[in-house]
């Protein structure tokens, strides 16, 4: 399967001194892309499952050497561990030991290539002033989700029309691929059964088992009690986003529920990336870090097409209900931005206009981004976001092909990849 982290597996591989950690939620396809990277560039591979590998757990803790190391983990493995021509995986590594232990590869003269792999993002955070090279990883995209069912080709139109603000001219074609990855989604076993043509009521049987393992993820919480709780608030987003204030509220949880009893649950599940949160604006002015609401905010799954699944949705439904069709498109949304890298926010007048997303790229600038709803025949937030905030960028996202009508950039909701460009 074609991933975006092959290209930058690639660029480590040209200058791979420090070992790669690849961090992202399970079911994204990590293993399967390293694996593949590795067949594909070297001579042989040295693959260690490291959940409850007592042998290998002694051999890091007791071996600082380099070359003592390898000579012990080629044994292990039943592999000869090559300078440069071996790719070593440590796969399933939470454990925060393993990765620091590992750190005696980080040197000028290193050859030896290592990929470490883990799904606990929050690791991350005791890592501070080791020497790794750090990816993340997502589930596809809808950009990747064209390059697997063969359509570079409209990729490469859909980027030059949102360059030159011109018509696509395959937009209804790009229309009917996104609805079609909408209820999809990117995780890769979904998508790769999608393309053999496996009927709906297979793959929904795929995303539930997904969704099974997603939930037994939270089993790593910090407390016992943030086990259920991690669970219950997975499943109360669905109901939560199809409200007409998708603002994410404890008593939609379980009635008498209140903050302090499931922060630490979806903080737990926003660090390891089974879940994105936005927060509200009080203000729009930089930084928007310092402007956010921490007591109100939306959370989206990280994938659209679970979010498909967990809502009981169906084709017919899909295609008749815009709200729904709507929601998952902002599901969506945030996910890929959240991908590129932008803090997630949204703004709310006291009229209760609102603007979907406002972001703010590298060089400052605010940008909103409004999913137009086409049960209105006139959306006035945006315009009125523009003149009270003055803001010099905005995106309107729509059904409708590519356009600019003043400082307002429309764009239709199969480009939203597109927008890393901002």
């Amino acid at each position: 399967m074609e991933r975006k982290i092959n290209n930058e597996l690639s660029k480590w591989k040209t200058d791979a001194k420090r070992p790669l950690l690849l961090y992202g939620a399970r079911q994204v396809g990590k293993t399967y892309s390293v694996l593949e990277f590795g067949r594909n560039n070297y001579k042989n591979i040295a693959y260690f499952n490291t959940d409850n590998y007592k042998d290998l757990y002694d051999i890091l803790k007791r071996e600082k050497n380099p070359d003592k190391i390898i000579m012990k983990l080629s044994v292990l493995s039943g592999e000869t561990i090559m300078k440069s021509d071996t790719l070593i995986i440590f796969d399933n590594t939470n454990d925060v030991n393993v990765i620091k232990s590992l750190k005696v590869f980080n040197t000028e003269t290193n050859l030896y290539n290592i990929i470490i792999i883990t799904s606990r993002k929050e690791i991350l955070n005791k890592l501070k002033g080791e020497e790794l090279y750090f990816k993340a990883m997502y589930p596809l995209d809808f950009e990747e989700f064209l390059a697997n069912t063969d359509k570079k080709q409209l990729i490469n139109f859909i980027r030059d029309s949102y360059q030159n603000n011109t018509s696509m001219p395959f937009h209804q074609t790009a229309l009917d691929l996104y609805n079609d990855y909408l209820i999809t989604g990117g995780m890769p076993e979904v998508v790769d059964g999608y393309l053999k043509g496996l009927d709906d009521l297979k793959l929904e049987s795929i995303k539930l088992k997904i969704i099974d393992v997603i939930k037994k993820e939270t089993i790593d919480a910090n407390n016992l009690i943030d086990i259920p709780r991690s669970n219950e608030v997975l499943n109360s987003i669905s109901y939560q986003l199809i409200k007409e204030n998708k603002k994410f509220q404890y008593g939609n949880i379980k009635k008498g529920s209140r903050s302090k009893d499931y922060e630490a649950s979806i903080n737990y599940l926003g660090m390891n990336q089974l879940v994105n949160r936005s927060f509200k604006l009080n203000d729009v002015k930089s930084p928007l870090s310092s402007n956010k609401d921490i007591e109100s905010f939306k959370l989206y799954t990280n994938d659209v097409g679970i979010l498909y699944t967990m809502m009981h949705m169906n084709k017919m439904k899909f295609m008749s209900d815009d709200n729904i069709r709507r929601t998952l498109i902002e599901n969506d949304v945030a996910n890929t931005l959240n991908s590129f890298g932008y803090s997630l926010y949204y703004y709310q007048s006291e009229g209760k206009t609102e603007i979907n997303f406002v972001i703010q790229n590298r060089l400052g600038e605010i940008i909103p981004i409004e999913i137009l709803n086409m049960n209105l025949s006139k959306a006035k937030g945006l315009t009125m976001f523009i003149a009270k905030f003055n803001v010099n960028k905005s995106i309107r996202l729509t059904d409708d092909n590519f356009s600019k009508k003043k400082n307002i950039k429309y764009v239709p909701v199969y480009a939203t990849f597109c927008l890393k460009d901002l």
